[in-house]
């Protein structure tokens, strides 16, 4: 990885330098003292190009961004008045290759007290958006929603975020 940026920043340094500045061969040093006008541009291609390799490919949304529209949910709304019975696994329950089912559970219980109060706003959009851009992956080992036991919500929401911050810790949390 190291030796493909050295090889970039070569790259990017001949494109953007003009003229009699430009380096050639063994004249590449690690500075942009060559080519001043342009070192603006410089590093500005080079924090695109950091970004687009530092870019997550998981298959999951963040979620830290849904623990944050659940609070603003939770806060802005009657969600916590709401008398519905809702399905929510234990943290027993939680297994690690049906973690992306559960949470497409969870986001499709949560949809349904939404719509029931007809919630509107940022934080509703937000549930909806994360669970638009949700892929499960298809495992027939994994029971499906209405296997787990019916909870009021503030279990429900207790659980949701027990899972959610099971699934931060295990994405950017290192493994001992």
């Amino acid at each position: 990885m190291i030796d493909f940026m050295t090889s970039f920043l070569v790259i990017l340094f001949n494109l953007t330098c003009h003229g009699d500045q430009r380096a050639k061969g063994a004249q590449i040093q690690p500075t942009f003292s060559l080519c001043r006008e342009s070192h603006k541009t410089q590093v500005w291609l080079c924090f695109l190009v950091l970004s687009l390799l530092s870019t997550s490919t998981c298959a999951m949304p963040e979620t830290a961004d849904l623990q944050r529209c659940v609070t603003m949910l939770v806060n802005s709304s009657d969600v916590k008045k709401s008398d519905a019975m809702l399905y929510a696994p234990s943290n027993n329950d939680i297994e690690e290759n049906c973690i992306n089912m559960l949470l497409k559970c969870y986001m499709l219980e949560l949809m349904m007290v939404i719509n029931e109060l007809d919630i509107k706003g940022n934080p509703a959009q937000c549930i909806f958006h994360f669970n638009e851009a949700l892929h499960p992956e298809v495992n027939v080992d994994c029971p499906p929603c209405e296997a787990y036991s019916l909870n009021n919500i503030t279990i429900f929401l207790d659980r949701l975020n027990y899972l959610l911050e099971k699934i931060y810790v295990s994405q950017y949390l290192p493994k001992t």
